[in-house]
């Protein structure tokens, strides 16, 4: 890796999930560390073939603007496909999931590239995750702290298990330890995030469930100000986070893994949940806290997927009471069981997904709308954009603030899918 101390400093580029920005900010610190110049690390996602294709078209921009950098490859898409990234002649070498996260990885070594160049672990034999602390997330008000890696389920469209491994968990102590830390460093929100973050615990002794921790961060952490859940599994929501729920200081929003609003196509995708059991969730959440806010995950288009059963899922929308709607048009991924099921013209896929997007757009703006005219705190991220507990953006208009402020909020009127408001 390069030496040069008069040329520039690494850089991480980051593709798909919070998890992947979470280790890129571990990545950024380790080869800080070791003192690397003049080298990009790109840190890749797999979830669809567009994700793939984006992080080989940044690949060649980089080393077409940069012929003098390095550049090393990483994340899901280069564990998955590892010799596909490593044919490329703009690539230095290309790093497993594993090995990413290993200070070692990024020790200056050119004979360790001329003897590997692909240097990529078999992820399913992984059965624990290598401890990590970070001081502060830069360039980011709020900071994600990883609870989880890997997934023991195996949806039929998913690729993910191959590039992330088997279910395993951060012991609570050290999740716990990494919170503090940043709370302690500024950082006023704290995201928790995983691959399938509402299996936290199960491979841990006594197998304590994610509540367990939520209740053990807000109780063990008082001055953290916020604490947030990322994207979780809708049939696995245990009863001691549905207690933490009610808390306050637990944002009022989560964003569930839904997928389809038809029972037979969730069948087909291997899915746990029925739609009756989504909508019931849905009930008893705004039971435990009445404005909470309700995002998902949808997929447009999944094979078999007829005309009736893809309004299912667009009456799902309403029936649940969305707010946030994140479409993924279906990406046949190789290796998948969903990939050999008969396809669906992608003339349909693309016109469902985009009928879908704009139904999801009309349930912000209705979700947005309900908020004109009250008063809010707003944690400034950036450039005066903020974000409410609820997840909703809002614009701050004089702009005087720093990211990481907290700022009590009028909100005056929605822009777009925005909110606009002023201090008060």
């Amino acid at each position: 890796m390069p030496l040069n101390p008069e040329h520039n400093p690494p850089k991480v580029v980051t593709f798909g999930c919070r998890l992947n920005a979470y280790e890129s900010e571990v990545i950024q610190g380790h080869t800080e560390a070791n003192n690397l110049t003049n080298t990009t690390i790109i840190n890749t996602c797999a979830v669809t073939e567009e994700a793939v294709r984006q992080a080989r078209q940044t690949i060649r921009r980089i080393a077409k603007q940069h012929p003098e950098q390095s550049i090393f490859v990483t994340g899901c898409a280069a564990q998955i496909n590892p010799e596909m990234f490593a044919s490329m002649p703009e690539v230095t070498q290309v790093i497993g999931n594993n090995k990413k996260m290993l200070s070692e990885t990024w020790r200056p070594s050119r004979d360790s590239i001329k003897k590997d160049r692909i240097r990529v672990d078999d992820i399913m034999s992984i059965r624990t995750i290598t401890s990590q602390k970070i001081e502060k997330m830069r360039g980011r008000a709020r900071a994600y702290v990883q609870v989880q890696n890997g997934c023991d389920h195996r949806c039929t469209f998913c690729i993910i298990p191959y590039g992330r491994g088997n279910a395993r968990s951060v012991p609570a102590g050290e999740v716990i330890e990494q919170v503090q830390k940043l709370v302690d460093s500024g950082h006023k929100e704290i995201i928790l995030t995983g691959v399938d973050l509402t299996s936290w615990g199960g491979d841990l002794p006594n197998s304590p469930t994610l509540g367990n921790l939520v209740q053990r961060i807000l109780k063990l952490v008082p001055d953290l100000y916020r604490l947030r859940i990322s994207s979780i599994d809708a049939i696995e929501i245990d009863e001691a986070l549905f207690e933490a729920i009610g808390d306050s200081r637990l944002a009022p929003h989560l964003h569930l893994s839904l997928q389809h609003g038809d029972n037979l196509i969730l069948k087909r995708m291997k899915r746990r949940h029925s739609r009756e059991e989504a909508v019931n969730l849905a009930h008893r959440l705004r039971k435990a806290r009445p404005e909470i806010a309700l995002g998902a995950d949808l997929i447009a288009g999944f094979p078999t997927e007829t005309e009736e059963q893809f309004m299912n899922t667009v009456s799902l929308i309403d029936e649940v009471g969305l707010a946030y709607v994140h479409v993924f048009p279906y990406s046949p991924r190789q290796g998948t069981p969903a990939a050999r099921m008969p396809q669906v013209a992608s003339k349909s896929i693309k016109a469902r997904a985009k009928q879908l997007r704009r139904i999801g757009e009309n349930a912000l703006n209705f979700h947005l709308d309900q908020q004109i005219g009250s008063v809010r705190e707003a944690l400034i991220e950036r450039g005066g954009y903020a974000r409410l507990a609820d997840f909703s953006r809002v614009v701050i208009e004089d702009g005087r603030h720093q990211p990481g402020d907290l700022v009590h909020t009028l909100i005056l009127r929605r822009d777009g899918g925005n909110l606009v408001g002023v201090e008060v």
